[in-house]
């Protein structure tokens, strides 16, 4: 599936689990880890594997602060666990679906709400 600017925010929001790969395909990292990608996606029918082509979508890659590619972001329930440059092998790649896919989203949950609330905390003492 490949997200744009357009599509990026309500895929996420979707819920269940979502990977992104930023790329471009001048970028000699992306060629090599696409196939490690595409067999990933192949073996979990349950989760989105979607790319957003750093070239056609340079807004967006921005405003997420991709600074470099092959990017990897995990999403769970509209929530960033996993974040990282580079390409992952595919026993790493497995790791991080069986990671994301075993995370307590209730704790994880909690962590965002008090990260939030500690946030708006420090903007109200300024």
């Amino acid at each position: 599936m490949d997200l744009t600017q357009e599509t990026f925010e309500a895929t996420i929001a979707a819920g269940g689990i979502v990977l992104v790969d930023f790329w471009a395909g001048w970028c000699g990292p992306c060629r090599a880890f696409a196939p490690v990608y595409d067999a990933a996606a192949a073996q979990h029918r349950d989760v989105i594997f979607a790319k957003v082509d750093t070239e056609a979508e340079k807004e967006l890659a921005g405003s997420l602060g991709i600074r470099s590619i092959p990017t990897l972001m995990a999403f769970r329930d509209g929530i960033l666990l996993y974040a990282e440059a580079g390409a992952l092998s595919a026993a790493a790649l497995e790791t991080l679906v069986t990671t994301v896919r075993a995370s307590d989203m209730a704790q994880v949950r909690a962590q965002v709400e008090r990260e939030e609330a500690a946030r708006t905390q420090g903007e109200h003492q300024v």
